[in-house]
């Protein structure tokens, strides 16, 4: 029987971006251009293999970015690390890889030290970037019981670091401005992110800092590393207002932003202010979406493969036609237009900006 947790991913991935029939589908035209464009999915969590992944890739032209997620539970930090380098080498040519920092164990005297020592470890692995993410400022606490900030001073020798070695930073601060709202309307695009993982609902813990606590630290620790490049996730977590967006995108010049998991925010916008902002920032934009897999699929028959497979490229063709169409669609129970971006702004939020990011040519 297939596994409820990946069932529960292919439900999520169908509800975040789903089309509607209000006007006609993606022209020949436009499917041609789509398999001609490079890509690279800044921002992916494909934790186990699938014997489809190589040549789906290949069939989109497209690589992956494979995100570490390290969260603290009782047994101590659990990551994707291992599970990423093996999917790497499983799939030559297809990921990259991003290690992770956390802030557990920050009192330490030798804390910026043995990080360092790891991170030296997994960028000769391949570690392209390093992420950190939520656990700064809505989890992870001190020795004193204070949440830790991602200005931090203790973590500055890391930052230098990955300066002096040429490697950025993503960053996951924060969550949308909504985890601090009631949750008390379905159409919310976060709605059913928070209803299955509340210990994120910040309006439901009042102990968690506010948004505005939260993105001052994180705006405070770009504007004092102006030489680490710093690729702000989930659009900075602040995708439900692109004014938010393009007000840091001003101030700091080594601030990128990805769009994953948060195009249901972009899509409750109006489509011609979302356009210009694109055009506007097409050189500090990159194309993300926190797809992957959960668990195995060693049970799996070939059908339930299949519609895996299918599935996922409904999801990226969703998001390919939001970005280059001007389609009528619903993203995430938001019904919007697609942004009918020209094909030099795609290409570049869809590759150059991460291939150069990355360091790649």
């Amino acid at each position: 029987m297939k596994n409820v947790v990946s069932y529960l991913f292919l439900l999520f991935i169908l509800g975040a971006c789903s089309s509607t029939k209000e006007k006609t589908g993606t022209s020949q035209a436009e499917a041609i251009e789509q398999q001609t464009i490079r890509k690279i999915d800044v921002h992916a969590h494909y934790r186990y293999a699938r014997p489809y992944l190589s040549s789906f890739f290949q069939d989109w032209i497209m690589q992956a970015v494979l995100v570490d997620v390290a969260k603290e539970d009782s047994t101590g930090i659990n990551r994707s690390w291992k599970q990423y380098v093996d999917m790497d080498i499983e799939n030559p040519g297809v990921f990259y890889l991003c290690s992770s920092l956390v802030g557990v164990g920050i009192d330490d005297p030798d804390f910026a030290t043995k990080n360092i020592e790891r991170l030296k470890n997994e960028i000769a692995t391949g570690a392209k970037m390093v992420k950190v993410w939520k656990n700064f400022g809505m989890v992870t606490k001190d020795g004193s019981g204070q949440f830790i900030q991602i200005d931090d001073a203790r973590l500055q020798p890391v930052w230098d670091f990955l300066k002096e070695n040429g490697i950025p930073v993503m960053a996951h601060i924060g969550e949308p401005v909504q985890a601090w709202r009631p949750l008390d309307n379905p159409m919310n695009p976060h709605y059913e992110y928070y209803k299955n993982n509340p210990q994120y609902h910040a309006f439901a813990h009042p102990e968690i800092p506010s948004y505005e606590t939260i993105i001052a630290a994180r705006d405070r620790w770009i504007a004092a590393n102006p030489d680490l490049p710093i690729l702000c996730a989930h659009m900075g977590s602040m995708s439900h207002n692109v004014d938010m967006v393009a007000e840091r995108l001003d101030k700091y010049p080594n601030m990128m932003v990805e769009p994953a998991a948060r195009f249901g925010d972009l899509a409750s916008q109006n489509s011609d202010k979302v356009k210009a902002f694109f055009v506007k920032y097409q050189d500090r934009i990159m194309f993300g979406t926190d797809f992957g897999n959960y668990d195995p699929a060693v049970d799996w028959t070939a059908e339930q493969l299949d519609a895996e497979q299918k599935d996922l490229d409904a999801t990226y063709n969703d998001l390919w036609r939001y970005l280059s169409t001007t389609d009528s669609l619903v993203i995430r129970k938001q019904h919007t237009r697609g942004l009918g971006l020209p094909r030099e702004v795609l290409e570049k939020v869809y590759f150059q900006n991460a291939s150069n990011f990355l360091g790649l040519e």
